[in-house]
This record gives C-alpha cells, structure tokens and sequence, in this order.
C-alpha cells in the first residue's frame, strides 16, 4: 500500500482527476477501475467525484511497480536562472523573461525554458518541494513568444495559479488583469489609437488575419494605442491589450499601417532590412512592460489594485534611443 497525503494545493480536486495526475500514464479505464477496487480515501471507498480536503489520507493498494510503470517521476531540473524577479510573495512570482527564452517547452528545447528555471529557483528557495507536491508544479499564467521580453506571472501554489488564469481571462472591465506592452513602429503616430476589429486565424501559417468590426466571421479583436514619443519616422508607443488574441499587438498595428519594428511575420521587409542592417535586430522588437490587477479574490484578493513594470532590456531602449525616441521608463 502506498499513502498519499492531500496538501493544501492538491485540494479541490476530484479524486479521479487528481489520481490521473499522480499515475501520468494510467488509462482512464485502469484510474475508475481502481478506485473501485484498490483505493480508499481516510480508510474508507470513495467515488470517482469525492471533493479531495487537506490533510485527506489517499490509500492505494497497489503494487510499487504498477504504480512505478504509470508515474512520471518528476527529476530536479536545474537551470541557470536568467529572469529577474520583479515581485514576489506566498502564492505568486512576477519575473521578467529575458530575450530568446521559451516561457513553455518545445519538441525543440524542452531543459532551459522560464518555466524549468522558476521551478529551479523555487526549490532552491524552499517555496516548491517537488516530493511534497505529487500532482502539480508552479506554472505561468501567461506566456510569451522567445522574442517577446518582459512580464510573466507564476503561480506558486495550486488556488493561486487557478485564480490567477481565471483573472488574466477576464477583460479588464469585468475585473480582470489590464496588460500593457512597449513597442516601436514604423510612422508617425500624432494621438491615441483605439482599434476594434475581428480576426480569422490561419493554422497552416501561424497568422492571422485582421477584419473588421462588423465582419459577420472571426473574433472580437481590440487595441489601445498610445504614442509615448515621435520621431521623424518612427514612433515608441504604449499598447494596451483590451482582448488577447495571437499576435494581436503586431498585426493590428501593421493593419493601420504602423507595423511593429523587426516583425517578420507581419512588418515592413524594407524597414525589417534596414533594423538588421543598422541594429542587428532580426525579430520584433516588443516588450511585456505593465500589468495592472484591477480586482483579485480568494488567496490572491491582496494584490486587488497592485501593478507590477518590467524595464525594457538594454537592446531596446538603445534601438529607441538611436531612432530618436526617449521615454521615462
């Protein structure tokens, strides 16, 4: 038999679901039979939808080796840290992501992601015990391409990273996390912007397509964009996410014309040469700055009203500078 103790991050959970997660690789099928059969909750049968509480006793009578061919094992990832932390506390984690740096795993580089470095930092800090946690592990909140830098939240514990995905959903109006990223375009932006369109996504090319507002397909998509300064030919803008749709920020930009620096997917390849050419700047030029948490609840209500800003890296502010742009960051 093997004993499993419910902690207070584990809790909540259905008993079906958390023993899937325990045994990774058990079948569905094999999970209901033995909870049927082999598994007892405080010395006594439980159904498949039994709430798991703290402190619960999970009983698995099963052998070491049945339940060695289905779990995982979770191995100590070390990785080199390479984020800045920009605030933390008991349930959460703000870091700054770095240039070039995954925020998840890919079939590509599944070692040295953000998220492999923070649960690094975490166990080496004492806040994460992954021996203690059987069927979860910190986990971002939101995510970030490579080449996006700046702010990624973490939840620490498991209602802390419920809520906080719940919040980052939610629309600031309904109480959400407001998101505001830095960036340079191509042009002269003289006034604030308000952009409200729909999109259409291509799977097959990774973009997507901007219609507008009363298109009868597609998803509500909406931009605010404020210039921060203006030069002869560029502009360093302040973009506030209203919706939060795949590369949103660079192509409703390029969409009125003011396409982000450096994008490759959706910029100006005569710009996009003259950046390389001049910066070395290969990628889009785009930096997670600001988040804003209008109203939290539960184990996160403290933060309600909190703002967190992430610097922009050194390579940026010095691009901007060159194209003539300068800000208080």
């Amino acid at each position: 038999m093997i004993n499993l103790t419910i902690t207070a991050d584990e809790a909540g959970r259905r008993l079906d679901r958390y023993l899937k997660k325990y045994l990774k690789s058990a079948p569905l099928s094999f999970i209901y039979k033995a909870i049927r059969k082999d598994v007892k909750v405080n010395g006594k049968r439980a159904g498949v939808d039994l709430i798991l509480e703290a402190g619960d006793e999970v009983q698995l009578f099963l052998s070491e080796d049945k339940i060695d061919e289905f779990r995982q094992k979770k191995e100590g990832t070390k990785a080199k840290k390479q984020f800045e932390i920009v605030y933390e506390n008991e349930q959460i984690l703000v870091v700054s992501k770095p240039f070039g740096l995954l925020t998840h795993g890919s079939k590509d580089e599944k070692k040295n992601t953000l998220s492999n470095q923070v649960i690094s930092y975490l166990i080496e800090t004492g806040s994460y015990v992954p021996s203690r946690n059987t069927t979860w592990a910190p986990a971002p909140v939101n995510r970030l391409d490579r080449n996006t830098t700046g702010l990624v939240i973490f939840g620490k514990t498991l209602p802390a990273l419920r809520e906080m995905t719940a919040l980052i959903r939610k629309s600031p109006e309904e109480g959400g996390i407001e998101k505001y990223y830095l960036t340079v375009v191509k042009g002269r932006l003289r006034g604030e912007i308000f952009l409200d369109s729909k999109m259409i996504k291509d799977e097959k090319t990774n973009t997507i397509k901007v219609l507008s507002a009363d298109a009868t397909e597609g998803l509500s998509m909406k931009t605010k964009v404020t210039p921060l300064d203006t030069g002869r030919d560029y502009s360093l803008v302040l973009v506030k996410l209203i919706t939060g749709r795949t590369h949103q920020i660079r192509a409703h930009l390029a969409s009125i014309g003011h396409p982000v620096i450096g994008d490759r997917k959706y910029g100006n390849p005569a710009v996009n040469a003259e950046m390389t050419r001049r910066f070395s700047l290969t990628t889009q030029l785009l930096h997670a700055y600001r988040v804003e948490i209008v109203r939290a609840y539960g184990v996160v209500e403290t933060l309600t009203g909190k703002a967190f800003k992430a610097v922009p890296p050194q390579d940026f502010q010095e691009i901007a500078r060159s194209l003539g742009l300068r800000v208080n960051y």
